[in-house]
């Protein structure tokens, strides 16, 4: 069974709690006993009329929030963060969420650890300040050319 996961102790447990795969000794254990599949309560469960239905709403209030996270990319207002909350309600009852949902925090995870690597934060701020320094040398030359004149309203000297 394929966790999304590249961690060799990485466990997989059944919605009822039993061991797929892995390693017991998993600083994580706790997270995988819940295993993937469903959230819903028992009583919801037992029932497929109702269990379906609670489906239905969870992925209509998860896509509502994706959607409104979607809006919010290009406009202002925490975009990312409200489609990973989308994402993280479709967790609660979906494996694909739920797997989905695993891959994107440990990629996360794995570039927060690179970014504070001293040889890249090196190399990042070397690429700010030369960046700067050119835009610097770029904007001192139009203003020694032309003066403080708006692009727009400049003729041809």
């Amino acid at each position: 069974m394929n966790t999304g996961s590249d961690e060799p102790h990485e466990v997989a447990v059944a919605s009822d709690g039993a061991k797929m795969e892995g390693n017991a000794g998993n600083p994580d254990e706790e997270r995988d006993r819940r295993g993937l599949g469903s959230r819903a309560p028992e009583f919801v469960r037992s029932r497929r009329a109702l269990h379906l239905s609670w489906q239905v709403g969870v992925f209509v209030v998860g896509l509502a929030v994706v959607a409104a996270g979607i809006v919010m990319l290009p406009l202002p207002g925490p975009g990312w963060v409200v489609i990973f909350g989308g994402m993280a309600i479709w967790a609660t009852e979906f494996v694909w969420a739920q797997l989905v949902l695993r891959w994107t925090k440990r990629k996360v995870t794995e570039a927060a650890q690179r970014a504070l690597d001293p040889k890249v934060r090196r190399r990042n701020i070397v690429l700010t300040v030369t960046g700067l320094v050119i835009v610097a040398a770029l904007v001192g030359t139009y203003v020694w050319k032309f003066g403080l004149v708006p692009p727009w309203n400049v003729r041809n000297q």
